[in-house]
């Protein structure tokens, strides 16, 4: 029988074929069980692997995945999200500790077989995030076999990689193309607003969702998308989409994720606007091949800095050579799993998070530099500076007499 731990007037509950299934009366923030180890969403939504997310209220971030509107927020076991209802006209949704309520947990004795029902949308968060995909074991492989890395790992972890819709993880980073973060989200955003349907409306924001290819394939796109300031990348876009649809179907995208890595580059890259880079992007944001290690002159800079990687030729250019090498060099170094250790020495160099590896001052540290830096010396700084010469001094034997009764 069913046990519910929350009350009985929140909840409806169907039992069909050993399923049980539960549905609440309101809507209502869920959870999910999750250490800031294992996510921190600070980093992993800025890092540029995605551009749909913003920081709507400090901790909160809003944006669109799986055709649906969420908020995400976390604590430091949590994982808790919130999802708008198409069409709805509100304001954002923010977490609060009244929110901190039992989650759906219950004592099942139907079928042997049977499970706790997760609902669709926490499977899409956990596909979306790669949760099944154990990350403290991947930085302890990591840390033993780099060093720097491990350093780096200390203050970076939970950068995650994400899974994301192969349609907008490829024409989203077609507009990466000498461009900047902040003007990708941008392009993107207007991107979705023009061809996308609109999902719901939020302090006077609109959210779309991301245009289908059918859409993208028009040949009207291109001149609408120049207008929006694309420049050549509206030609990249149209050309690509029609090609896939013309030559693949629509189905061909996804189909990606079943052969293997080289293979899905290389059909990547006869798209058009599609190089090596972005295909490697392409290949471990959406495509399940986490070996992918995508090369830019940003990595590249990381690889002769902190791994005194060194080109046999030379080259002042990332050539297809430089970058199977490049890639190769890391995939030996870290494994498999190459392209998600990758996104963290990649994330920790964006200026944007060089604040984390300052070191916090404590508030003694605090008061010893201000006592430091004061001419009228206070009686609380002369107690202190004259403990820290005490604590300085060796003991005498006397003292360690005493100290060892």
């Amino acid at each position: 029988m069913l046990k519910p731990i929350i009350p009985l007037s929140s909840l409806h509950v169907s039992i069909a074929s050993g399923m049980v299934k539960v549905c609440f009366g309101k809507q209502m923030w869920r959870s999910i069980e999750l250490a800031r180890s294992e996510l921190r969403l600070e980093l992993t939504l800025a890092c540029g692997q995605s551009f749909r997310w913003r920081e709507t209220a400090e901790g909160h971030w809003t944006g669109v995945m799986g055709g649906r509107v969420w908020t995400l927020t976390q604590t430091d076991t949590r994982l808790w999200y919130y999802v708008y209802k198409h069409q709805q006209d509100s304001t954002h949704r923010r977490w609060t500790e009244e929110d901190r309520e039992p989650e759906a947990k219950y004592e099942v004795d139907v079928k042997a077989e049977a499970l706790p029902y997760r609902g669709e949308e926490e499977e899409l968060l956990r596909d979306y995030f790669q949760l099944n995909v154990n990350f403290e074991e991947l930085y302890k492989d990591w840390g033993e076999r780099d060093t720097h890395f491990k350093k780096t790992a200390d203050i970076f972890s939970g950068v995650r990689m994400l899974r994301q819709d192969p349609t907008e993880c490829l024409f989203s980073f077609i507009c990466t193309s000498n461009n900047h973060i902040s003007r990708i989200q941008g392009m993107v955003e207007r991107l979705c607003q023009s061809l996308g349907t609109k999902l719901c409306l939020l302090d006077e924001t609109s959210y779309h969702d991301f245009p289908a290819l059918s859409t993208l394939a028009e040949s009207s796109v291109e001149v609408r998308l120049r207008d929006l300031g694309f420049g050549y990348r509206a030609k990249f876009l149209q050309q690509s989409a029609k090609t896939i649809l013309d030559s693949h179907g629509s189905h061909w995208l996804g189909g990606l994720r079943n052969i293997p890595y080289l293979e899905a580059r290389d059909a990547l890259r006869t798209l058009s606007g599609v190089g090596t880079k972005v295909a490697d992007c392409v290949c471990l944001m959406s495509l399940d091949k986490p070996e992918a290690v995508p090369i830019d002159t940003h990595v590249w800079q990381i690889a002769k800095r902190d791994y005194n990687f060194v080109s046999n030729t030379g080259q002042k250019t990332i050539t297809d050579k430089l970058h199977r090498d490049i890639g190769d060099f890391f995939r030996k170094l870290w494994g498999p799993y190459a392209g998600w250790a990758q996104s963290v020495l990649f994330c920790s160099d964006l200026k944007k998070f060089q604040h984390l590896k300052k070191t916090p001052v404590t508030k003694e540290q605090k008061r010893e530099i201000k006592c430091e830096a004061d001419d009228n010396e206070t009686v609380q700084c002369k107690v202190m500076k004259k403990e820290k010469i005490k604590a300085q001094r060796p003991m005498s034997k006397k003292t360690t007499k005493v100290t060892g009764r």
